[in-house]
C-alpha cells in the first residue's frame, strides 16, 4: 500500500533503511554541539535529538504530536535564540524552501550549528523521482533539491559550510529481500560514487561578519600620534618634541 504521508513512508521497509542511516549520522555529530536551545523542523514523530545535551530541545511541526505546533516559515520563537536547528526533509516538500531558510536564519544566534538533510536528486532514488512513475506517491513527489543549489542559499544567508556526508548507495527497491542483494554498493558506493548517495547530510554554521566601530574623529587623530611613537621607538628614534614645549633660558 502506497504511502500518503512521509512519516507512514518512513514505517515502511525501504524508508527504515534510510532512517537507520540518518539517526546513526545525527547520534555521531549532535552530541558535540552545544548551547541552551535546540529545534527540530519536521518529522516531530522521530526524535533526531536523542543524543545532544542541550537541555531545552522542541520537535517543530503541523501534526503527529509535535512539541511545538508551528509552520517552519513563520516561527514564534525569537530572534537569535537558538544555537542548533536540525532540518530533516522540509526543503524538498515546501513551496518556499528559501523562505524558511531565512526563518532559520533569523531565529539561529551566531556561530548557531545548523544541520540540513535531503534527498539528492543525483543519485538512484532521485532518479526514480524524476522518472515520474511515482510522482503521486510519498516522498517520490517531492521536489528533490541539489546539494549546489542549498549551499548556495546558504552562502547568501551568511552560513559557512563546515561538514557534511552523503549515506544510502542502494537501490530504492520497495522489497527488502531485492535491496539486500545490492548489499556491496554502500561501500563501493561511498568509495567510488561518493556523489550518488540517496541523502546528503550538512552541517553549517551562521557567521555574523564583524563591523568597524564609528569613533569620534578626536580619538582616531589620538590613535595616529600613539601609533607614530611607537613606530618611532621601535626604530630606536626618539619623537621630537613640538616647539612649544622647549623654554629659552638667558
Amino acid at each position: 500500500m502506497a504511502a500518503n504521508t512521509l512519516r507512514q513512508w518512513f514505517s515502511t521497509p525501504l524508508g527504515q533503511y534510510l532512517l537507520e542511516k540518518e539517526r546513526a549520522y545525527l547520534d555521531e555529530v549532535t552530541p558535540d554541539i552545544f548551547g541552551f536551545h535546540a529545534i527540530q523542523l519536521g518529522m516531530p514523530e522521530v526524535d533526531l535529538l536523542r543524543e545532544n545535551r542541550i537541555t531545552h530541545k522542541l520537535r517543530v511541526g503541523r501534526d503527529d504530536s509535535p512539541d511545538l505546533v508551528a509552520q517552519c516559515h513563520e516561527l514564534p520563537i525569537a530572534t537569535h535564540s537558538i544555537d542548533l536547528v536540525v532540518l530533516p526533509h522540509v526543503l524538498e516538500f515546501a513551496a518556499e524552501p528559501h523562505a524558511i531558510l531565512r526563518e532559520v536564519d533569523r531565529v539561529m544566534m551566531p556561530e548557531g550549528r545548523l544541520v540540513i538533510v535531503g534527498f539528492n536528486p543525483w543519485s538512484l532514488w532521485g532518479l526514480r523521482s524524476a522518472l515520474g512513475f511515482s510522482r503521486d506517491q510519498v516522498p517520490w513527489n517531492g521536489r528533490f533539491l541539489s546539494l549546489l543549489r542549498v549551499k548556495d542559499w546558504l552562502a547568501l544567508l551568511g552560513f559557512d559550510v563546515s561538514a557534511g556526508r552523503l549515506i544510502g548507495y542502494a537501490p530504492p527497491f520497495d522489497r527488502e529481500k531485492l535491496r539486500r542483494r545490492f548489499g556491496f554498493m554502500e561501500p563501493a558506493g561511498d568509495r567510488w560514487w561518493a556523489v550518488g548517495g540517496a541523502v546528503y547530510m550538512l552541517q553549517a554554521i551562521k557567521r555574523v561578519r564583524g563591523m568597524r566601530l564609528i569613533t569620534p574623529a578626536w580619538q582616531e587623530k589620538s590613535a595616529r600620534e600613539k601609533g607614530v611613537i611607537a613606530a618611532a621607538k621601535r626604530e630606536g628614534h626618539a619623537p621630537t618634541k613640538p616647539a612649544a614645549h622647549l623654554r629659552i633660558v638667558k
